[in-house]
């Protein structure tokens, strides 16, 4: 799967699933940027044919209503854009 590489520092494992359009998405990305953090995002819209089925596989693992941005921090998920979500799952 096509994800784009965002270096920072190193806090774990971070995943952003997300949709190109998605207001809520970019916001999640400024964020996660503002923080400084390395993470990783994949904007599943832009996907084809078996990336996007097995990029959508995955949200539905974290997220079963499949609902965008669905961010993954050390296994933690977080649905949505909630910054103090984000901020908690950065510390632990």
């Amino acid at each position: 799967m096509g994800t784009t590489h965002v270096a920072g520092k190193k806090k774990g494992s971070i995943m952003l699933y997300a949709l190109s359009t998605c207001v809520w998405c970019r916001k999640t990305k400024q964020f996660l940027d503002q923080l400084g953090v390395e993470y990783h995002y994949v904007d599943v819209d832009l996907l084809q044919g078996e990336e996007k089925t097995k990029a959508t596989e995955e949200v539905k693992k974290l997220n079963p209503r499949c609902s965008f941005p669905t961010l993954s921090i050390n296994d933690h998920c977080i649905i949505g854009f909630d910054e103090k979500k984000i901020e908690e799952a950065l510390k632990s």
